[in-house]
């Protein structure tokens, strides 16, 4: 799609970046821009910022920790306050909490074990602009592969995120012991998404299916349109 500017961080320890550049390449038909976590600045006129997953740093200190406080994550956190589109996928979740762009933790997955499957979804908003492409209610299948996906938050916090409908996504069983089931939040502006399953690893019938695909077409042609 002519004109749509994106770009994937990648900090060290990412293994998911290059599943993320080939996503969004593939379904806007233009290339993300590369962007090192050491770098200060992020490219101008950008439409989309992708975090995505892996172990960054390690994942010493703490999941998305270290990575949260990288030179560029100062230009994200501007960026995503003047309202640039900002997803956070997996470890990319965890840097999106770790640096208060969206709130609650994500803490060891109950039972202590890495969780690398298919799981199913249900679409809890289908308003925002990574979720239009789907239906309120609709069941769709994701994979995840995550060993700190359970995401925590105070019950405050709970009722406010479900009562301003920022609950994205929720898993339609219990997958690693996530707080109401939720799997993927958004900020209260809308434009700043953190979810633990991977739909970069979901947009091909290749990959064993395609549900994720929706999510990219949506948010670039919502962006595109505007």
């Amino acid at each position: 799609m002519s004109g749509f500017r994106s770009a994937v961080i990648t900090f060290p320890g990412s293994n998911c970046d290059r599943d993320m550049f080939d996503a969004l390449h593939k379904v806007s038909g233009t290339e993300p821009t590369r962007v090192w976590h050491g770098d200060a600045d992020l490219p101008q006129g950008l439409d989309f910022i992708a975090l995505p997953g892996g172990f960054s740093y390690g994942d010493y200190l703490r999941c998305g920790a270290i990575a949260s406080r990288s030179p560029i994550m100062q230009a994200v956190i501007k960026a995503a306050g003047q309202g640039v589109p900002v997803l956070g996928v997996c470890n990319g979740f965890q840097v999106l909490t770790e640096s208060g762009l969206l709130p609650g933790a994500l803490l060891r997955n109950a039972g202590i074990r890495f969780v690398c499957r298919e799981v199913s979804l249900t679409v809890e908003n289908a308003q925002s602009l990574f979720t239009a492409g789907y239906d309120a209610g609709e069941t769709i299948r994701i994979p995840v592969a995550h060993h700190d996906g359970n995401f925590y938050a105070d019950g405050e916090t709970l009722d406010r995120l479900e009562g301003e409908g920022r609950v994205a996504f929720r898993y339609a069983e219990d997958v690693n012991g996530s707080a109401r089931n939720i799997a993927g939040i958004l900020n209260d502006a809308g434009n700043v998404l953190g979810m633990m399953p991977h739909p970069e690893r979901a947009i091909e019938a290749a990959h064993g299916g395609d549900h994720g695909r929706a999510l990219f077409e949506s948010a670039i042609k919502g962006l595109v349109a505007a």
